[in-house]
């Protein structure tokens, strides 16, 4: 084993060992398909969320560790499940009235409610590839429709057939009284109708590829294939059989997936395929700790983050624990950056073997760029508060005195920060903000840190003067330094939480912070 290659087989980080696991599994041998398949699923009933993104950025990373460890050739399919019939009409698209019409109907049979496509299917399909282009991501599309209609499933279909009373042992047990009445495997598509149909099979013909069922309106008797697309199966079997047809090598999904996981385990199995590594990640949860749903809207959406932040903050939450439920609401944005950016500026120093468990690793495939400035997302929030501005140019007067030779143009990536760090102020930071006046203990240390301030060097660094906050927090008895910086945060900033002093005064200015202890005196 090569150095480099033992650097990754011992890296501890989740995405290699999610790939020393797919390694395990195939014997450290090239698959008879000729490559690793890894696969994310994606239900195109809704337009592309942040969980989606979750979902492709998490197996990226897994299939970029295992590109590391190996020379097998790789591939990731991004897969569709466009052929499912629409249960109900998203609230947040249009024509409601046509769509009504098509409930029932496979996705890329229904009309494009926005006019522009072919299909409700492939509109939703074109928005998955242009969301996750945005990106970066190296991906293959793959439609579901595609797949059923072309004839690719027709062997996998077969066996199902074949294995139809194996299967149903494995489902029924797992649905309410009322759905056994009614469960098929096999979904037909209604010739009459074109409405995905939920009907028991009448009778089973494997000789012909073709099964019978009765019609629900005519109770006329109705034979169909089962190939071909002329129908397509329940998702957890459609889930089972895909993994044996397309030989999935890895594949993840959310914790509400576990039984569905286990059931298409079983299937896969008697259908003769070998199933998939998998990993169970944790749900998101909003604001008051509840799992956030798309019908509730009840969570943080892609837009809305890259509203406030830069999208390599958001890799770096997905890259988190994802075993781990974790809040996923606007205060997290914040915190989100700084680790990043401090994760980012500590890569360089690293040692191979602390780089590869870095999440900067993860997240920039291993080239990360160069961290420009050493600002962080809440000293920029701060600077923005004390100042109550929303003008970038207000900022930047600052930085360029903190930060010689400093532009727009030439730390692009600060620029950027501190415009999304103006809106996050704007809307989040503003709105709150609630300053009280200082006790008699807190006005005297105040008193103590003006005079302080006044002895220090114009251009004193930040860690000279942070220690020398520190001073004064101990000079006037306040046993627990944390009380101390809150009352600069709420005296001075007004508002819970603040940045890391000696640093913020360094940007701010020693001057004008002494200005700004004055203007907030008892």
């Amino acid at each position: 084993m090569s150095q480099s290659n033992d650097l990754y087989m011992n890296a501890k980080s989740w995405p290699f060992e999610e790939a020393r696991r797919i390694l395990t599994k195939i014997n450290h041998k090239t698959p008879k398909k000729g490559y690793v398949l890894l696969e994310t699923g994606y239900g195109p009933s809704g337009l592309p969320h942040i969980g989606t993104f979750g979902e492709v950025a998490r197996t990226s990373m897994v299939l970029h560790a295992f590109q590391q460890l190996s020379d097998i050739p790789t591939r990731l399919f991004a897969f569709s499940d466009d052929m499912d019939g629409l249960r109900k009409i998203p609230d947040n698209v249009p024509n409601h009235d046509m769509l009504r019409q098509h409930l029932g109907k496979p996705l890329t049979k229904i009309p494009d409610p926005y006019e522009k496509f072919e299909s409700f299917g492939h509109h939703n399909n074109a928005m998955l590839c242009r969301f996750l282009d945005s990106f970066g991501f190296n991906y293959e599309f793959q439609s579901s429709s595609d797949w059923y209609k072309s004839g690719r499933f027709n062997e996998a279909l077969r066996k199902v057939l074949q294995h139809y009373d194996e299967i149903m042992a494995i489902m029924l047990p797992s649905l309410r009284d009322e759905r056994r009445a009614t469960y098929s495997p096999f979904l037909p598509i209604c010739p009459r109708t074109g409405v995905v149909l939920q009907v028991p099979m009448v009778e089973l013909k494997p000789g012909s590829d073709s099964a019978i069922y009765k019609d629900p309106e005519t109770g006329q008797l109705v034979e169909f294939l089962v190939i071909d697309g002329h129908c397509k199966l329940q998702w957890k079997v459609d889930w089972g059989m895909r993994w044996q047809a397309l030989q999935v090598d890895y594949e993840m999904s959310g914790k509400d997936l576990i039984d569905s996981v286990k059931l298409s385990t079983q299937i896969c199995k008697v259908l003769g395929g070998i199933v998939p590594e998998t990993l169970t990640y944790e749900h998101f949860l909003d604001e008051i700790g509840q799992k956030i749903s798309k019908s509730k809207g009840n969570g943080l959406t892609i837009d809305e983050w890259l509203t406030y932040a830069p999208q390599e903050s958001l890799a770096y939450y997905m890259f988190q624990a994802p075993k781990r439920a974790k809040r996923l609401y606007f205060d997290v944005i914040p915190k989100a950056v700084d680790e990043y950016l401090s994760l980012l500026a500590k890569y360089p120093e690293q040692t191979p073997e602390m780089q590869v468990d870095n999440p900067i690793y993860h997240i920039h495939k291993g080239k990360p760029p160069i961290s420009e400035s050493g600002l962080g997302f809440n000293i920029l929030l701060n600077l923005a508060s004390v100042c109550n501005t929303e003008d970038a140019a207000v900022l930047w007067g600052f930085v360029q005195k903190y930060i010689s030779n400093a532009s727009p143009e030439s730390m692009p990536f600060l620029d950027d920060l501190i415009k999304h760090a103006l809106v996050y102020y704007r809307d989040f930071v503003k709105p709150k903000k609630e300053y009280r006046k200082p006790t008699m203990q807190e006005q005297a240390a105040l008193d103590e840190l003006y005079k302080t301030l006044g002895r220090l060097e114009v251009g004193a660094p930040a860690d000279v003067i942070q220690t020398e906050v520190f001073e004064v927090g101990k000079k006037h008895n306040f046993t627990d330094l944390r009380a101390w910086f809150g009352t600069l945060y709420e005296v001075l900033l007004g508002q819970k939480e603040g940045p890391r002093m000696g640093s913020f005064i360094a940007l701010y200015g020693i001057e004008n912070m002494r200005r700004l202890i004055l203007k907030h005196q008892d």
